[in-house]
């Protein structure tokens, strides 16, 4: 079992930057597959970004790459998303995400069994 806690949202303009962290307990953070998932309202939940359990592959979403970067520190069981050149558009209750698999990267979020809670994040116009 692995219990992720998010943390990092709020409120910025657009242009701006904000660092998500998903914290997780246990002692096999390194054994599961991360990503960042994202939903806005009246919308599905759409994939944002994956990495590899040593962090050595990622994978991002159309809508935010060369935008955003994952990136994962196994001493500290913590998983990254740094989001720069933040738009309206990014605005959305962002998950963080553990999958044990045998993929390098998951983009289906019907891959991953444990799920954070959320945090929001707002960029206003």
């Amino acid at each position: 079992q692995v219990q992720l806690v998010e943390s990092g949202g709020g409120l910025v303009q657009a242009g701006g930057s904000l660092r998500l962290s998903c914290a997780a307990s246990g002692r096999t953070f390194s054994s599961y597959v991360m990503g960042w998932f994202r939903q806005a309202p009246g919308k599905g939940r759409e994939f944002v970004a994956s990495t590899s359990l040593l962090g050595a592959y990622t994978d991002y979403g159309e809508s935010v790459k060369g935008r955003f970067t994952i990136y994962r520190d196994n001493a500290k069981n913590t998983v990254y998303l740094q989001m720069i050149s933040l738009k309206p558009e990014d605005t959305a209750v962002y998950f963080c995400a553990a999958a044990s698999t045998s993929s390098r990267i998951v983009r289906d979020s019907s891959g991953y069994s444990y799920w954070g809670q959320g945090t929001q994040v707002t960029v206003s116009s």
